[in-house]
């Protein structure tokens, strides 16, 4: 009982941390030292990498440079924090970042307990099994006695145990804390199988030693709606994260591209030029606490929703996903935003 006491009060502690960093005002913060504190993976391929030389690279990192865009003007203008899935909530909660943008999947326990707002999904996703062909297994139900490697303090972990349980199967979990760890693993033979977001698994079969010796089984355990996260108690800062990201996706369905995007400031549509900052008395971009030309700047630096996917995990990357639900909810998929106006 003690413990539970001592742990619940921590968590209240840091709670309280979080909550007094966000009432500071994070845009005031961000503009005053001049950049975006961005809490990303540690390497994931697609998502969130560094090169050689330590420029990073990805989906989730080209939102951090989207709302440095938004807020600064300049997509370089990010420094980025490589978490691991445990160390990304404190990271937050402290006042650490200002931003994850981490392949993180917003859940009722997050929204609420952690102390954190998600509102923008930038990538819908669901959690599935990767195995080794020489098993011959079709389906994760044949996976009953399987050694399971899997991340320790996520959503995969919980939903693998609950998986299992419903199906009537057993397993043996291989928990390791940090990614790299996991991965090790698994390549190595200490388990069969490796769970995480079906996302992740194409992006880390690549990194294997012989890539084509794997495949990702067809099941769909559960749903993951990933997207950033910041903390509660800053409406401005959650409001300019969130339209970020509707811009990206409202620029796709406008047309608007990195290419075009000044040819567009002289379309006749009135929703284009007010979304652009070309209409003469919009008052969008400084109701958002920034200048008028907030989402010219994003889509001329990072370009819109469907260019962002496709280089980083689309098909002009090695990963080759293909749009799915990510699709507009005009082709076909429910990426959605409202409008502008």
């Amino acid at each position: 009982m003690k413990n539970k006491l001592l742990s619940a009060a921590l968590g209240a502690a840091v709670f309280a941390l979080g909550t007094s960093a966000a009432s500071a005002t994070t845009l005031g913060d961000v503009k005053a030292k001049g950049f975006v504190q961005c809490g990303v993976n540690t390497g994931l391929l697609g998502f969130a990498q560094p090169d050689a030389s330590g420029n990073w690279a990805g989906f989730d990192v080209d939102f951090c440079k989207a709302v440095a865009s938004a807020v600064l003007g300049d997509p370089t203008k990010v420094k980025y924090t490589p978490l691991s899935a445990k160390d990304r909530f404190p990271a937050l909660q402290s006042g650490e970042i200002d931003i994850l943008s981490r392949n993180t999947t917003w859940s009722i326990n997050r929204d609420t307990a952690l102390g954190f707002n998600f509102r923008p999904v930038t990538y819908y996703d669901g959690q599935g099994f990767m195995v080794r062909k020489s098993l011959n297994v079709k389906s994760a139900l044949e996976l009953s006695g399987a050694a399971i490697c899997v991340q320790s303090g996520t959503t995969t972990e919980l939903n693998l145990a609950d998986y299992f349980k419903a199906n009537n199967l057993q397993y043996n979990p291989v928990v390791f804390e940090k990614l790299e760890e996991v991965n090790a693993a698994y390549d190595s033979g200490r388990c069969d199988v490796y769970t995480t977001d079906q996302s992740g698994l194409y992006s880390l079969r690549l990194t294997l030693k012989n890539p084509d010796e794997h495949m990702v089984l067809p099941e769909i355990i559960s749903k993951e709606p990933l997207g950033p996260a910041v903390r509660q108690g800053d409406d401005q800062w959650f409001d300019i994260v969130s339209w970020t990201a509707y811009a990206l996706v409202n620029a796709e369905e406008f047309g608007i591209t990195q290419a075009n995007v000044d040819e567009m400031k002289n379309s006749p549509n009135p929703d284009i030029k007010r979304f652009l900052g070309s209409e003469a008395d919009t008052k969008i971009g400084t109701d958002l606490g920034l200048t008028n030309d907030w989402a010219y700047n994003i889509i001329k630096n990072v370009g819109n929703y469907g260019e962002v996917f496709e280089r980083n995990i689309g098909q002009g990357s090695p990963l080759k996903i293909a749009r799915g639900l990510n699709a507009l909810w005009s082709k076909g998929g429910i990426q959605y935003a409202p409008p502008v106006r």
